[in-house]
């Protein structure tokens, strides 16, 4: 089988710290290793010694220790720790960047879209604000399209917009409803069938705690 490595294979070795731990999960932390993700979900481990292909999903490894010992060898743990600590992508997942920071991300392979970080990335039925505008606004969806790729009903490129010129055609397009101006009834603001307007990612301007307001959305 051949095997095709998303990471670099100059990549340093590197240990990770192990206090307090024994045995085979203190060797999995502390002796140099360099772990790649391989395009057929499996991983490649390079060690001092020698190089070895773990699969999570089979819980397997190329090594002596697992193949003649049936063990949970270190290189299996190495493997399982970088992934749960986000050092390399899960099975099923690539690298990518957050199309606002540059930030690594981790996305579906075979995914080509346009994708953002935890931190740029706002939830469906959060409260944003408009950098343009100042208004309040509820995001209703975040899509993989790029701004300059999804076109509004008039067919013209949502990049394309003076008001969206100082955003990157190749960020995410969110769907958000405006809200400023509404008023709740009985606690909950109801946004069903309100129109939703497709925005560049970074022109949406996440709320610190305390600035959005405390009212129940239905709807979305």
């Amino acid at each position: 089988m051949t095997h095709s490595a998303y990471t670099s294979a100059s990549a340093a070795r590197r240990s990770l710290p192990a206090d307090g731990l024994t045995g085979r999960a203190e060797r999995a932390r502390r002796e140099p290793m360099t772990v790649r993700a391989l395009r057929d979900d499996t991983y490649l481990v390079d060690t001092d010694g020698a190089t070895y292909v773990v699969d999570l999903d089979d819980r397997s490894c190329t090594c002596p220790d697992h193949a003649l010992r049936g063990a949970r060898c270190k290189h299996l743990r190495r493997v399982a720790i970088e992934v749960n600590e986000r050092l390399v992508p899960p099975p099923g997942k690539r690298a990518g960047a957050c199309a606002v920071c540059g930030a690594r991300v981790f996305v579906p392979v075979g995914d080509d879209g346009s994708h953002l970080c935890r931190i740029h990335r706002p939830d469906r039925g959060e409260f944003v604000r408009d950098r343009e505008t100042s208004k309040l606004l509820l995001v209703t969806r975040v899509t993989d399209e790029r701004a300059d790729e999804r076109r509004t009903e008039s067919g013209r490129p949502i990049d394309e917009f003076e008001s969206n010129a100082d955003y990157g055609g190749h960020e995410p397009v969110v769907e958000a409803v405006y809200v400023a101006g509404r008023r709740p009834v009985d606690g909950r603001l109801d946004v069903a069938g309100e129109r939703r307007y497709g925005f560049p990612a970074s022109r949406l301007r996440r709320l610190p705690d305390g600035e959005a307001p405390d009212y129940a959305v239905v709807g979305v």
